[in-house]
């Protein structure tokens, strides 16, 4: 089953920046043990555009798409036979990342 391991930061207390040479350490285990799919790191929200267009026309807005103090900073993708595996891998994501991480399976 895949996985989408969202990154979540905080603006009011965000985590470390030095986190990249855990993090590409972390990655290369995920990519050896097969659970790797697909990740990537995300701008700031100020880079954020919303699309709407549920109406006539398109409305195009700038910033994110909720007014929060957190916010998504990136996602892996990752493949793996259970739940059980996604939550133990997921706390060590946090760890190496210094942020909160949510777990949702795809349907």
């Amino acid at each position: 089953m895949q996985y989408l391991v969202s990154v979540i930061d905080d603006k009011s207390s965000p985590g470390s920046t030095d986190r990249q040479p855990a993090i590409s350490e972390f990655n290369d285990r995920l990519v050896d043990a097969g659970y790797w799919v697909f990740a990537g790191g995300l701008a700031d929200t100020d880079a954020a555009t919303v699309v709407d267009n549920r109406g006539e026309r398109a409305v195009f807005s700038d910033g994110p798409f909720v007014e929060s103090k957190e916010y998504l900073a990136g996602f892996w993708v990752w493949e793996a036979p259970g739940l059980d595996v996604v939550l133990e891998l997921a706390a060590e994501a946090s760890k190496v990342c210094d942020r909160k991480i949510e777990v949702r399976p795809f349907r």
